[in-house]
This record gives C-alpha cells, structure tokens and sequence, in this order.
C-alpha cells in the first residue's frame, strides 16, 4: 500500500490488543516468525525513493502511516530508529502518523531537535479499553507533539475519552473491530459512546471497520472481508469530520508548500461508502486491490457520484 512505510517487521506483544495481532497471522501463513523484529532493507528508503524525472515517489502533501506491522517504538529497532527520524526530517513536506503501545519509550526515543515537536508529524497511541487508555494516554499527553491521535482498535472494551479530548490536544480519534484469528466481538454501543465524546469536542471520529465480530442491540454478527466491515462502519453512521488538523508543510528549505502543489487524495467510486475515507491517503491505482486501473476522483467528485 502507497501509504505505509514499514522501515522494520515484527514485533513482541505488550497487551490485550496484540494477543490476536493480524501481523502474526499472516506471518504464520508464510511460515515467518512475527516475533522477530528484522529490518526492512527493501523499504527502509522508501520516503526517498525517486522517479526518474528526479520528483519524489512520494508526493508533498500525502499521508505516510509508519511501522504498521511492528511498533515505532519497539526496543529492538532502536539501532535503525535514529536513521529513520532522519529520513522523516528530510520530508518537510510529508505527513506521518506514527501508532505505538510503548508510549513509555517515546520519550526517549526523540530525536534531539524535537522541541515541541515536528509539524508534520502525529503521535498516537492505542487504547483497545479503558485500561490501556488510562495507561497510555497520559503519557501521550505529557510527550510534547504538534500533533496527538487515538488508536481504539482493535476495540476490546469501552473507552472513555472525554477527560482527554477536554484537554483541546488530541485531534483525531480512529477505532474499529478485530479481524483474523480468533476475532473478539466489539460492542456498537462503545463506537456510540466514543463518537458522541467526540463530537462534544469536534474532534475526528473514524469508525473504520466492524470486525468480524460486531455486537448490536444484544445481536451478534459476524462479517466476513474486509470491505464488507468497512462499508458497514460506514453506513453506521458515526463519523465526524472534527476541527480542521492543521498541518505545516514545508520544502527542505523551509519554504511552505503551496495549497496547489499539495498531494490531494483521489478515489474509487467503491471509496465512497468505505469507513476509512475520513482519514485515507487514497487510491494509488497500484492494482494490489486486484482491480484493473481506472480514472480516480476528488472528495468532491466522489460527493457528487
């Protein structure tokens, strides 16, 4: 996928949300060990990668998810990390989401010239319940960032957010069901708690996907395929566009990078009814879907469709 750069995979398990982690599943299907956190030598450069007119793969403006199969903050990625900041530094122009568990670790693991962090990049942290919530957030709160998310999936148990999006510095909320293995249920009724909470503060609520396993009004259903979980979180309902997310792009230089020349996400006509759009990068037309090459459209087009 276009928007995710995995410089390293794998990863060690810290809590409830990792006991069925997707990574594993498909790391046992091809006979690898997810445990073993290994570099990624084939798309460890990824962000500076060139066509040959000399412009970036990449463009200006999109938005890059890091380490979606590992953690950013893993300890045994440590020797590679640093590298890796270095590589985010140089795309002034580049939005990164970065997700961890190990929010105790970020501290740390800055890089010296973080001040009060980088304008293009967003910390986030998961919170599959109220436990984890209360564990990680906080800490979230306290690491200096620009830009701050929450991560509720997959959804194990219902989170109450509201003392943290009271504080006016998380910016985006995104939750969904669990998939794969042994796939544990998510209640609807905690997706409606989170988005109320989040609306209250005009915060970015996405519900992404029900999972396999979604539990409503007591009835339990059970969803098979991907895009048949995200058209339905979509349906739900319970999106909100928040408070604009304001994000200071600039060229090496330091130079901000016109409206105009900012990548702008185009999409599928299937897009429209998906959970992720809220926050998607957007259709590369890569073919990974299986789906042949067609012409994509803008949020406005797809409104009209």
């Amino acid at each position: 996928m276009h928007d995710i750069w995995n410089p390293w995979h794998g990863c060690t398990k810290v809590s409830e949300g990792c006991d069925r982690c997707y990574m594993y599943t498909m790391d046992r299907a091809r006979g690898l060990d997810g445990a073993l956190v290994r570099r990624n030598a084939s798309t460890f450069r990824y962000l500076l990668a060139k066509n040959r007119d000399g412009s970036f793969k990449v463009r200006a403006g999109e938005l890059i998810r890091i380490c979606m199969t590992s953690d950013f903050f893993v300890e045994e990625a440590d020797p590679w990390r640093a590298e890796v900041w270095d590589i985010i530094h140089a795309r002034p122009d580049v939005r990164f989401f970065i997700l961890t568990k190990r929010p105790e670790r970020m501290a740390s693991c800055l890089p010296a010239d973080w001040g009060a962090g980088w304008k293009n990049v967003m910390l986030n942290v998961t919170a599959e319940n109220q436990r984890r919530a209360e564990e990680r957030i906080p800490i979230l709160l306290a690491t200096p960032a620009r830009h701050r998310g929450i991560m509720c999936a997959p959804f194990l148990g219902p989170v109450d957010a509201e003392p943290y999006l009271a504080t006016g510095k998380i910016e985006q909320v995104i939750c969904g069901g669990e998939n794969y293995d042994g796939a544990r249920p998510c209640d609807f009724a905690w997706v409606q708690a989170l988005s109320r909470q989040c609306r209250a503060h005009d915060v970015t609520f996405a519900f992404i996907e029900t999972g396999n396993v979604l539990v409503k009004d007591g009835r339990t259903y059970r969803l098979r395929g991907k895009a048949l979980q995200a058209e339905q979180a979509y349906k739900a309902g319970v999106a909100h566009r928040g408070r604009p997310i304001v994000w200071e792009l600039t060229d090496p230089l330091g130079m901000p990078v016109p409206e105009e020349e900012l990548y702008r996400p185009r999409y599928r006509a299937r897009c429209r009814l998906c959970g992720s759009r809220l926050i998607c990068n957007g259709c590369a037309n890569c073919g990974q879907c299986g789906e042949a090459a067609v012409p994509l459209m803008t949020e406005e087009e797809l409104a009209q469709a």
